[in-house]
């Protein structure tokens, strides 16, 4: 188990545990917002687990391909420590996966899953070649959020009438969340970064580089939502909610320390979740959308 002395707010982290919780909640987003009216728990349960398997695989191949750089972080230390013990957890959650797949889940997933797995191998084929740690790995960071978007979609979009794979990769949701979860992963990558420069005008370009895209995302978001409908309307607001979230710890983020900012970028997202369960909950006492 981790060290007695690890903090349990770090747990989550260590455990991989946060990533699948982000990806559960989104995915109870992306069916309300496309009105699938209820998702059975093998779509939730598949998708905990897979995301689950790939974050663990992808710290694993941290420590065995990139590990310089890497002997001072908790979650990869505690990968090195388990490695057997993580290994022989992806196979089961990935068979799980799979059996919950072929068995609880429409066979037309498949397809969606195809899909997805293009971008999962361009995502860790980028790992395999990826450069210095000194520099922010954007492909790399652009294939993780487009990976976790499609794959948060497709349990809620496979429901979704007279619409297919093609549909899904040219959503408008799907591509703001990924652009989401792009610059979420970015975020912490340029905070590390940032900290290992003392040159002031470096900080600073790197504040900017995470500053810009999320204006742009807030006012796109804005934009989309004064022109979606009324049941579309409070994904963007989520989306706009988590922007400004991780716009407002980028700010004070000298605050705090980097593990801790890990969390507080999850928990951005997380918040925007439950911004939408309010604002839910607030629309069924009303009339229903026209």
């Amino acid at each position: 188990m981790p060290d007695r002395r690890t903090p349990i707010w770090l747990l989550p982290n260590l455990l991989s545990l946060d990533a699948p919780l982000v990806a559960v909640a989104w995915l109870s987003i992306f069916a309300r917002t496309w009105r699938v009216d209820y998702l059975e728990w093998p779509h939730y349960a598949a998708l905990a687990l897979v995301v689950w398997a790939l974050y663990v695989a992808d710290r694993l191949l941290d420590n065995t391909v990139r590990a310089e750089g890497l002997a001072d972080s908790p979650r990869h230390r505690f990968h090195r420590r388990f490695r057997h013990l993580l290994i022989h957890g992806v196979w089961i959650a990935l068979l799980l996966a799979l059996a919950l797949a072929a068995f609880r889940l429409p066979v037309e997933i498949f397809f969606y899953v195809a899909a997805v797995g293009v971008v999962v191998v361009a995502f860790f084929a980028i790992s395999l070649f990826s450069g210095s740690r000194s520099e922010i790995p954007y492909a790399k960071n652009l294939a993780a959020g487009l990976s976790f978007g499609l794959g948060t979609a497709i349990g809620a979009h496979v429901h979704v009438p007279a619409e297919g794979v093609l549909a899904l990769l040219w959503s408008p949701e799907m591509l703001s969340f990924s652009l989401l979860c792009m610059l979420n992963i970015s975020a912490i990558d340029l905070w590390e970064l940032s900290r290992r420069s003392p040159d002031p005008e470096v900080k600073a370009s790197y504040e900017l580089s995470l500053t810009l895209p999320l204006a742009l995302l807030i006012g796109s978001g804005l934009l989309f939502a004064v022109r979606a409908d009324p049941y579309t309307q409070p994904f963007y607001i989520s989306i706009m909610v988590a922007a400004a979230a991780l716009y407002v710890l980028n700010r004070i983020r000298h605050r705090f320390s980097l593990d801790l900012l890990r969390i507080f970028a999850d928990l951005c997202l997380l918040l925007a979740w439950v911004y939408f369960l309010i604002d839910h909950a607030a629309r069924s006492w009303g009339p229903p959308p026209p």
